[in-house]
């Protein structure tokens, strides 16, 4: 008797897996957003505190990239959307 499961070639990562695993909300360092702007986009779209927000700023700035946020890619996404609607450069990864 076959088996109605179907395997995957390898790194095929079906599409649930991939929406079920912790997913990272990076910003990326540029030469264009001021540390005001970054704070403001954190706190309106993250909802992260004034401090949270500052602190987040400071490492991008050093570090070149922080991951803000964290949790599944499905609740990740509408924020990566509205980050990068206001000109700042994320990714999810």
């Amino acid at each position: 008797m076959k088996s109605s499961v179907q395997t995957s070639p390898a790194g095929y990562t079906d599409l649930e897996e991939v929406v079920a695993t912790e997913h990272k909300l990076i910003i990326h360092n540029d030469n264009y957003n001021t540390f005001d702007w970054v704070i403001e986009t954190l706190m309106d779209i993250c909802k992260h505190t004034q401090h949270q927000a500052e602190q987040c700023a400071l490492i991008i700035h050093n570090k070149g990239k922080y991951a803000v946020k964290q949790g599944n890619y499905t609740k990740l996404l509408p924020l990566k959307d509205a980050i990068a609607e206001r000109g700042i450069n994320v990714t999810i990864e």
